[in-house]
């Protein structure tokens, strides 16, 4: 059911590919031969049914409180999870679950680029990831539909990065912290690389604060420049370095070795840290995704959970969130051998 429509969507990732920094020469990513086995396909198949079944009226997601608390968020990582698997809007088994979910995150764009209330006490982790979301929408259908929203939110990021080159939880001028920064430097690529304009002194800052915040004996990244690193926080500075071009960087090759020995389900912010370490480790590609498909693949194995003809992860831990979130960011990262995501590609 998901591969019918894998090759065409391959073609257009490989049209859309980020292009790298200036000045560099991003080489091919390293060959590898992991496959998506048959029970990880049945997984896959069986998470999507049961996404699909917890959409909401109006087009969002939320079961938990705090799901139900960020609904924009929620529907961001949870339309990556269907285009991950080869659904776009009105194509593929699930064309118009994503084209119900799209719309709803379009209708909460304001004229200033605002999803809904920017009150919210963590506003920018919801705008990243819901404008990542978006933007590999258009990238991949250049849909009029999405392109002028589109425009205000990248606008809103641009305008509201710091004097450091990151970003904080609110859309203002003020502090940063790595986090915060990873998702809007994703959003910015993802709409750069569909063809929206973003200045380019804007991007080089961002790639200034995420390595200002390089811990350079263990090879980790740190919540802000100063702090102790992490594994979340090592990963999401690497994956946002690597979609800026920066493949080889001395800083993504020992941050890569840095996940790997630091890589425990039960730590805190795990699966945000494997939403991007999966994408990190698969770009470097190689031996290095080999192992780390074969690890987090086992790993996601173990606690998958099944109703019927559904499969789905339950949070564990701080940071897991709730289902949805779970099962959306452990599905993609099953998914990625599919090739389908124009931002997991080199």
């Amino acid at each position: 059911m998901i591969r019918f429509i894998c090759l065409s969507l391959f073609i257009v990732s490989i049209v859309l590919l980020p292009a790298a920094a200036p000045g560099a020469k991003a080489k091919p990513r390293p060959r590898d031969n992991v496959k998506v086995s048959k029970i990880h396909e049945k997984y896959i198949e069986g998470a999507l049914k049961y996404l699909a079944s917890k959409q909401k009226p109006d087009g969002s997601w939320g079961e938990s409180s705090e799901e139900r608390r960020h609904p924009d968020a929620i529907t961001g990582y949870t339309l990556i999870a269907f285009q991950a698997t080869g659904n776009l809007p009105g194509e593929g088994p699930y064309g118009k679950v994503v084209k119900k979910g799209m719309d709803y995150l379009l209708n909460r764009i304001g004229p200033d680029g605002i999803y809904g209330n920017r009150a919210s006490g963590q506003y920018m982790y919801a705008h990243g990831i819901a404008t990542i979301a978006l933007a590999e929408l258009y990238g991949q259908t250049q849909s009029p539909a999405i392109r002028t929203k589109l425009d205000r939110a990248i606008k809103l990021i641009i305008a509201s990065q710091n004097s450091q080159g990151g970003w904080r939880y609110r859309p203002v001028v003020r502090d940063a912290d790595i986090s915060v920064t990873v998702l809007q430097v994703v959003a910015l690529r993802a709409a750069k690389n569909s063809g929206i304009d973003v200045p380019k002194r804007t991007i080089d800052n961002a790639v200034k604060y995420v390595k200002a915040c390089n811990h350079s004996s263990s090879g980790g990244f740190s919540y802000q420049p100063g702090s102790s690193p992490g594994f979340a926080r090592t990963a999401a500075a690497i994956y946002s370095l690597q979609v800026c071009g920066l493949y080889d960087d001395p800083m993504v090759l020992k941050g890569s070795k840095y996940l790997i020995a630091n890589h425990r389900t039960g730590q805190e912010w795990y699966v945000y840290g494997s939403f991007y370490a999966a994408p990190a480790q698969y770009m470097i590609g190689g031996d290095t995704w080999e192992k780390w498909y074969k690890v987090i693949s086992a790993t996601v194995a173990k606690s998958v959970r099944k109703e019927g003809n559904y499969y789905r992860w339950d949070p564990n831990g701080r940071g897991g969130v709730g289902p949805i979130y779970t099962t959306a960011v452990f599905t993609t990262m099953l998914a990625m051998p599919y090739h389908y995501l124009p931002l997991y590609q080199r």
